[in-house]
């Protein structure tokens, strides 16, 4: 095994480790299936896989193979608290905040347990600022002026962390023990069959032979991917080993091929209709349904790809790049022809989504028809004729749909007799072989965002103790009553500083719970206000010192991460304009008003981007002058504005600095030819 913890080959794992993984996985989904135990157990074991796994795989210090037999006395202890609260289920329900010693024992283990497997897998930044809030929760009350809370004992602030579901155990760990974990099974189990390779082949069958083809491949497979792996910085080392170095080959600069790629995958979060694992976390969270908030996001997102991908055009007419030639593009509809069954389940999940089912629901029926396309494909490639074939489908089609009358337990009888048949058939059992990596993949990709998930309960557990979200909310409301541009201000500032050091969903998770109710109280609409956090919280990955996606992207660009970072920011501008103009426009977003009222700022919307676009590339038909960047940049800002004739003087600005810049490009075109 490679000496990254859990970065290596899932084949070259140890057995034991491997035998973990797999555990975990059955674990999960048996219990998504048939809900044998209570909410509150699911958690604690949930976290208590993640411990075991992390604490098995993951060195104390440096880089080599964890000490093996204190990993195992750790990762079992993480796995002992687990067994407490499933054991003594009762007992804690009965004595809920009078703790015995042994529960005093059980929760300082786990508190101190999941800090350490945080720092492990994510770093020192994450534990450091929830350090900080429990700090808080322990001295707070020698604090001065309105920082300080009456004081809670230590056997309170256990109580509230490690039992209960304010915690460690909150919404955000039963998210990841639920949603999470099955979406993220449902496209580990895709990429084993070939998933990342249909939607690379159809992007570069469509876009590649184009003017700067290799980097619209990029964004367009990037979007897709996001679709099956809902995590920019685990897109960014899939895709990226592919439309990188093909970006480079051609033509562009290894910081703007980085930049493209860093910028496309973290933009996938944002793309219905599955997104990133936050939009669950916030589904949860402001208890509305998932729909309501692939709703939202949709025209955003479409306009982020669509500015990413204008970017991308004019960086390639700038430096004169072409795309490949014709005859070396893949045949997009022959990738679709050779793995269409690869989107039977991606259809269907989408389609259970969009009609209101939960995620839980959708992604558990996403899964099992994932397996079975997987084992049913291999075993029709031992059937000579197209009517067998099609009898074959149709025969699984007619058991899934008994589903629907007699329950999940009949998909899973279906599988089971596909891997009998497997067993025996040719090429059956290296199919077999692929979904048992398929659920220790899924189980490895969990770790990250699992821990996260438990890790920043600590800074739900203490908000909700202490009430110290409507402090810091007070003060963004002071700001606000003057002026809602400068509390939105001061929230991006928010969220971008704590993405230095924080993945995604932690960052989100702490914002949301201290600035999104201070927006909200200012009159901007729930779902704006958290996916004005949620934006952010994505373009932090992005932004520097410290772009986790742009440094991911880095090794394979061959270039420092700082430059690829600079180029990403300009890459992504609209998802630093669109959360903005969200606010004061929620018709984007459609939270507000009829269809002309949308379609009016999505028109705003566009120009605006646009216009940026061409002033952050300095290239439309010639190079800018520097007081047409100026001039550009007004009109951009106007159009973002919403303020009495904003809207008037950006629409006349923006035609004003494309009319005179089209004339003097035809002007310099006219001199070339006389020459």
């Amino acid at each position: 095994m490679s000496q990254q913890g859990l970065s290596a080959d899932t084949r070259d794992w140890p057995k034991a480790l491997f035998f973990v993984a797999l555990i975990f996985s059955i674990f999960q989904i048996t219990t998504a299936a048939f809900h044998p135990v209570s909410t509150q157990v699911l958690r604690a074991v949930h976290v208590g896989f993640l411990l075991l796994v992390v604490f098995i795989s993951y060195p104390g210090i440096g880089k080599s193979q964890p000490w093996q037999p204190l990993a195992w006395i750790l990762g079992l202890a993480g796995m002992a608290t687990a067994a407490y609260q499933w054991v003594f289920e009762a007992d804690l329900i009965q004595r809920s905040g009078d703790l015995t010693q042994n529960d005093m024992i059980i929760g300082v283990v786990l508190v101190a347990l999941v800090f350490e497997a945080a720092r492990r897998v994510m770093g020192i930044a994450l534990p450091i600022i929830c350090g900080l809030f429990l700090a808080y929760g322990l001295f707070g009350e020698y604090l001065p002026g309105e920082l300080m809370h009456r004081g809670y004992g230590f056997d309170q602030i256990i109580n509230q962390l490690a039992f209960g579901t304010e915690g460690l155990y909150g919404t955000p760990t039963y998210v990841s023990a639920t949603y999470i974990f099955l979406f993220i099974l449902f496209g580990a189990f895709l990429e084993q069959a070939g998933m990342i390779r249909l939607f690379t082949d159809f992007a570069m069958g469509l876009f590649g032979h184009k003017v700067g083809g290799p980097a619209k491949v990029s964004v367009v497979s990037s979007a897709l991917m996001g679709t099956i792996t809902g995590s920019g910085v685990a897109n960014v080392v899939t895709t990226g080993q592919f439309t990188i170095p093909l970006m480079k080959r051609f033509g562009y600069r290894s910081a703007f091929a980085g930049g493209v790629e860093a910028t496309s995958s973290m933009g996938s979060q944002i793309m219905p209709p599955i997104m990133g694992a936050v939009a669950f976390i916030m589904a949860e969270t402001i208890n509305v349904q998932f729909i309501e908030i692939a709703k939202a996001a949709m025209i955003p997102a479409v306009l982020y790809f669509c500015s990413v991908f204008w970017m991308v055009h004019l960086e390639a007419k700038r430096a004169n790049l072409s795309g490949l030639p014709k005859d070396q593009c893949p045949d997009p509809w022959a990738a679709i022809k050779l793995r269409w069954y690869l989107l039977i389940p991606l259809f269907i999940l989408i389609g259970l989504l969009f009609s209101g089912r939960t995620p839980l629901f959708s992604g558990m029926v996403g899964l099992a028809l994932t397996a079975i396309v997987i084992l049913g494909s291999a075993i029709i490639l031992n059937l000579s004729s197209a009517a067998m074939r099609f009898v074959f489908w149709i025969a699984l089609g007619v058991l899934c749909a008994g589903f629907f009358q007699l329950g999940i337990g009949v998909m899973f009888g279906v599988i089971a007799l596909l891997v009998v048949i497997c067993w025996f058939v040719k090429g059956g059992k290296e199919t077999l072989q692929l979904c048992l990596h398929a659920l220790v993949e899924g189980a490895r990709h969990a770790v990250p965002v699992g821990i996260a998930c438990a890790l920043v309960g600590v800074i739900i557990g203490i908000v909700s103790l202490t009430g110290i979200a409507s402090t810091f909310a007070g003060y963004i409301l002071a700001v606000g009553q003057d002026n809602l541009f400068l509390s939105l201000i001061l929230t991006m500032v928010t969220c971008l500083i704590l993405g230095m050091g924080i993945p995604t969903i932690p960052n989100y998770i702490i914002t949301s719970s201290i600035a999104a109710p201070a927006l909200l109280d200012l009159g901007v609409p729930l779902i704006v206000s958290h996916m004005f956090v949620f934006y952010f919280g994505i373009m932090a990955d992005l932004t520097p010192p410290v772009a986790l996606a742009c440094f991911a992207a880095a090794p394979i660009a061959k270039e420092k991460g700082l430059k690829i970072s600079l180029w990403a920011i300009r890459i992504a501008i609209a998802g630093f304009i669109i959360p903005f103009m969200a606010v004061y426009e929620p018709a984007l977003m459609l939270q507000s008003g009829g269809v002309l009222d949308t379609l009016f700022v999505v028109l705003k919307a566009t120009v605006a981007i646009g216009i940026w676009g061409i002033i952050f590339t300095g290239y439309l038909f010639q190079n800018l002058y520097w007081w047409e960047r100026i001039l550009g940049f007004i009109a951009g800002g106007c159009l973002i504005m919403a303020t009495p004739l904003s809207d008037e003087l950006g629409f006349g600005l923006a035609l004003a600095f494309m009319l005179q810049h089209l004339w003097r490009a035809r002007k310099l075109q006219r001199l070339a030819q006389d020459k």
